[in-house]
């Protein structure tokens, strides 16, 4: 490896922090940067985030990055993102400025209304479609209920002013200066608008949720063409060439490409996806069907199980588990992890989260 090599920028846009890292060859870190920031609850239940804060952050970071980069003399040669998934942004076209806050995944605001869709029984062409279940988790509730609540938006939106998207294409959007609306095929698996097995909009699943056409964003590959950011930016024109939601991130930093493979995270959620490879799996037991990326055209698809709140979860445990072992130091008692035979061990990368990636058999494909 030389210090000439190119740079590969990844900001990783999360839940409650902006990252950006600068990755040599091999994938070794050269810089990093991390600002935390704050979260909003407006009501019990409710999770927001200010999208210019997400910006600001997003930028100051990355922009730290590129000044110990250029005190090396280091050049990047592409930008990747990847992001808090689900969480719905809707902003105007002609100024750049959301109309309503960040709706953060955790968000449950929309029960009733998915409550309602179940019972109307609407649950089941959903997950035909989608992969996904009626829940607040996914954006396609959170963008109606912007519609539904901030007055002007719906018409806006039909008269083609409006733009929707999860965070990586507001981060698109702003980065290329308003000339790029688009997503990859991972985020857009997880709004509940997108048909998993077309890998298209769903105009029926747009009338369930009455979300206007006009507002979704164009659907690319994981690995491709998002614009080139502005010199205004970062002082110099660099090409966005990858996105990926930050569970599917974290699947592909474990270099889990292989049928079969299996990541799990542990961050503000605890995310478990299982690599299914070009088949589309159903679960029997509540897992969701999702993509896990797209390249060169060839979809991906994954299984996924969450826990949403696992950060309360496993700080407890730590805080549990510390006090256990200090009263067990004396005996020299340990515990140990213990991987099936049949399974092959990933080493941790820098992805979304602390992750563990192994290899399950192909037997136990069926969930």
């Amino acid at each position: 490896m030389s210090d000439n090599d190119p740079i590969l920028l990844a900001i990783d846009q999360g839940t409650s922090s902006s990252r950006s890292i600068a990755f040599a060859a091999r994938g070794t870190i050269v810089a990093i940067d991390q600002h935390p920031f704050e979260q909003i609850y407006p009501a019990s239940g409710w999770v927001e985030h200010d999208p210019e804060v997400i910006w600001a952050t997003t930028i100051s970071t990355a922009r730290e990055v590129l000044k110990k980069l250029r005190a090396q003399q280091r050049h990047v040669a592409a930008i990747g993102i990847t992001n808090q998934r689900e969480t719905t942004l809707l902003w105007d076209r002609r100024t750049g400025i959301p109309v309503y806050n960040a709706i953060v995944w955790q968000d449950r605001r929309t029960s009733d209304q998915c409550r309602k869709l179940q019972e109307a029984g609407r649950e089941d062409e959903v997950i035909e479609k989608t992969g996904l279940r009626l829940d607040p988790y996914f954006s396609a509730t959170k963008l109606t209920w912007i519609f539904d609540h901030v007055p002007g938006t719906r018409e806006a939106a039909e008269a083609g002013h409006l733009a929707f998207g999860t965070v990586d294409s507001f981060l698109i959007w702003r980065l290329t200066g308003g000339r790029v609306h688009a997503t990859d095929v991972s985020n857009a698996s997880r709004t509940a608008l997108f048909d998993i097995r077309t890998c298209c909009w769903d105009e029926a699943l747009c009338e369930l949720f009455r979300v206007p056409l006009k507002c979704l964003p164009e659907v690319r590959d994981s690995a491709g063409d998002f614009g080139v950011t502005d010199a205004d930016v970062f002082g110099e024109a660099m090409p966005v060439c990858g996105v990926a939601g930050d569970q599917q991130a974290a699947l592909i930093g474990q270099a889990c490409f292989a049928e079969g493979d299996v990541k799990s995270t542990y961050g503000t959620g605890a995310f478990l996806v299982l690599n299914t490879g070009p088949q589309l799996l159903r679960s029997r037991n509540r897992l969701l069907s999702t993509i896990a990326y797209r390249l060169e055209g060839a979809t991906t698809y994954a299984l996924e199980g969450s826990i949403l709140s696992a950060d309360r979860r496993f700080n407890g445990f730590a805080t549990a588990w510390g006090s256990f072992r200090a009263r067990r130091k004396s005996s020299c008692w340990h515990s140990r992890l213990r991987i099936p035979a049949a399974s092959t061990f990933c080493p941790p990368s820098p992805a979304s989260g602390h992750p563990i990636g192994t290899r399950m058999p192909a037997a136990r494909l069926s969930a």
